[in-house]
């Protein structure tokens, strides 16, 4: 008998963040560092993008954070990862801070969105995410913050998803398959490139709701 997602029955709707993903509360991030060992090298740029649901249930970018940190004492350089993301860590106009203060802020922010959408934890959903996930966890425990309200080792991946719906793994790519404007000079910035992940994500996320329905909760 061949399956179709048509003949899957639609289950009943509650249209609150907090039931669409296990009382996780999403989050979009993206990082920019000096290497690849995140306890090693530095963590020079992070960006996160929380998200939104609308009456429909469908997900849309909402508050945007950014910030340039500095290197922590100790930390590795790799010049070819500077090269590559064109970031020169002791640049004044970049206007970095310590990496204390944006992890504190970072996370003061996203639990304060966590408790307003009713969610039990936040997740980290990114391209290429145990990348990023790892760099976040070594930040907040090299701050030594209390609370983390990063689940601390499940995330959302767009590389596997991306993979799935529009047969791409590169940002880029998946980006203009799902129809998005991308722009390759604006890229490795996390800025940039957390907002487009957050865009991607909700267009992958609200494409299967359309197909599917509302997942059983």
């Amino acid at each position: 008998m061949e399956f179709s997602f048509d003949d899957m029955p639609l289950t009943e709707e509650k249209f609150e963040l907090c039931n669409r993903f296990r009382g996780y509360y999403p989050v979009v991030i993206d990082v920019e560092t000096a290497g690849f060992n995140a306890l090693q090298d530095a963590l020079l740029e992070v960006a996160a993008v929380t998200l939104r649901m609308d009456e429909d249930g469908m997900l849309h970018p909402d508050k945007t954070f950014h910030y340039h940190t500095m290197p922590f004492p100790g930390a590795n350089l790799e010049q070819a990862a500077l090269d590559f993301n064109g970031i020169d860590p002791y640049c004044a106009l970049r206007g970095a801070i310590p990496e204390v203060e944006a992890m504190k802020d970072l996370c003061k922010n996203i639990r304060k969105g966590q408790k307003a959408a009713n969610c039990q934890r936040s997740v980290i959903v990114a391209h290429n995410a145990a990348f990023d996930q790892g760099f976040i966890n070594a930040a907040i425990d090299r701050t030594e913050l209390k609370r983390s309200p990063f689940h601390p080792f499940v995330s959302f991946d767009t590389t596997s998803l991306a993979g799935l719906a529009f047969g791409q793994t590169v940002l880029a790519k998946a980006c203009k398959a799902a129809g998005m404007e991308f722009d390759p000079k604006s890229a490795h910035s996390a800025l940039y490139d957390a907002k487009k992940t957050a865009e991607l994500f909700c267009i992958m996320v609200n494409k299967w709701q359309e197909k599917v329905g509302w997942p059983n909760t």
